[in-house]
């Protein structure tokens, strides 16, 4: 219906019509209903009597600080392409989204939301408000699967099962990155609490390469202009801009500033680039999610201010080849959608979580379990009877309790594996092949403790 009155008649023929053709339309529905022999309406052919699942994605979108609108559209068209093949194991997979705001109070309220749709799982979601949303979630027994890893909750919380080692080991690993490069490092991060802990997790991997701990340089998340930054920053390593280095250190090494601000990266470089000496050597990083490729494009690609950039990611760079089964289902089913850029970490990160649900839903199908609740997938994810195969994007994955790093603030880590990447003629490639584990360095002691 479309909710429109259609207008009276004084007419009487017109309304018998009308009901004739009700109770016509009213007969072909019901001839329709029982042929179905019990089929769920809107379920994809084939998937049978089985119930529907429904599960939630949550992160923020058009904010003033970071945003990830790929995050739940990237769930949008896996549950488009998951259904057009029968479902998770038969079930029909109903995606539930929620704008995260990058606020506590809306965190809060995508969490009972997921409550109040019976969610089986939060999916690929992103938000740093732990204390907010982890609550509700515990409460009733919803796993959160594959979280972008930026609040501490999701790395304690026992029904939280992150796919990437986080916003620690992206920190940690860029310092081991930076300390072969890098004689003196200057951090800018947020101002909150989050960004709190990034200094101590840079300062870590620094150690690993016997560098000094960096340069702290706070600034606003939301700022709309970070000159002062780029000067604190600047000052920090100027001393080693000469490119002397400390006895012993590496032959060449200079300055270098890396940022993690997340989407005002960006705003950071330019202010950087406008106050940079000419003939500087001072050298720019940061983690990929505070920068990627569509910000090498958009900042003049070789010609811009990113050209030779150190970066690390969880994943391997875009390009590599086992992505090319995400790509196909961003192709076919994604529809031109630009909020997906299939280089973009959450992007990444919400396909790698629901390829572990699929694989978790699949396994309790061949177990009999028809039932596929909450409570039935966390068990399941508990158990970890198989290691989930990512297909190479990270390593097999499962979260009983010896799989668990000993890693510091963060016990329920079980993939400490980066890569490291740099821009080189205007393109994101693979600085180290492979990758690199940092769980030793998440595992000693650091300086904020």
């Amino acid at each position: 219906m479309t909710g429109r009155r259609r207008p009276s008649s004084p007419r009487p023929f017109p309304r018998v019509l009308a009901a004739a053709t009700a109770a016509t339309a009213c007969t072909a529905v019901l001839a329709s209903l029982l042929s179905a022999c019990g089929s769920l309406p809107g379920a994809p052919e084939g998937s049978g009597e089985k119930e529907p699942l429904t599960v939630m994605t949550w992160a923020p979108v058009d904010t003033k600080a970071t945003n990830m609108p790929g995050m739940p559209a990237m769930a949008e068209a896996y549950a488009r392409w998951v259904n057009s093949r029968g479902g998770l194991d038969g079930h029909p997979l109903k995606v539930v989204t929620c704008n995260e705001h990058n606020d506590s109070v809306a965190a809060a309220r995508c969490a009972q939301r997921a409550v109040d749709v019976k969610a089986v799982a939060v999916v690929g979601s992103y938000s740093q408000f732990g204390r907010s949303f982890i609550s509700p979630l515990e409460r009733n027994g919803i796993p959160y699967l594959g979280g972008y890893g930026v609040s501490d909750e999701e790395f304690a919380s026992p029904l939280s099962y992150p796919v990437n080692g986080g916003q620690a080991a992206l920190l940690a690993g860029n310092g081991r990155q930076l300390a072969s490069v890098c004689d003196r490092v200057s951090l800018v991060r947020p101002d909150t609490i989050q960004g709190d802990q990034m200094p101590a997790l840079l300062s870590a991997g620094l150690a690993d390469g016997s560098r000094a701990a960096a340069k702290d340089v706070r600034a606003p998340e939301d700022g709309t202009d970070y000159a002062d930054a780029a000067r604190r920053a600047l000052d920090g390593v100027d001393a080693a801009s000469g490119g002397t280095g400390p006895a012993g250190g590496t032959k060449g090494a200079s300055g270098c500033v890396t940022a993690t601000l997340g989407e005002r990266t960006d705003t950071f470089f330019d202010s950087f680039r406008r106050l940079q000496p000419d003939g500087s050597k001072v050298r720019i990083a940061s983690v990929l999610g505070s920068a990627g490729q569509a910000l090498v494009d958009r900042t003049g690609g070789r010609a811009g201010p990113l050209e030779g950039a150190y970066l690390t990611g969880w994943y391997p760079v875009a390009s590599d080849p086992r992505w090319n089964p995400m790509r196909k289902v961003i192709n076919d089913h994604a529809f031109g959608d630009n909020r997906i850029d299939p280089a973009d970490p959450g992007v990444q990160t919400t396909w790698i979580a629901y390829t572990v649900l699929r694989a978790v839903v699949e396994r309790l199908g061949k177990q009999g379990v028809q039932d596929i609740t909450a409570h039935t997938v966390q068990q399941a994810l508990d158990r970890g009877e198989e290691a989930v195969d990512t297909g190479g994007l990270t390593p097999k994955l499962r979260w009983r309790s010896e799989d668990m790093l000993a890693v510091q603030d963060f016990p329920r880590t079980v993939n400490a594996l980066v890569t490291y990447q740099a821009v080189r003629e205007g393109q994101l490639v693979a600085a180290k092949e492979g990758f690199v584990n940092v769980a030793g360095t998440l595992e000693r002691p650091r300086a904020d403790s």
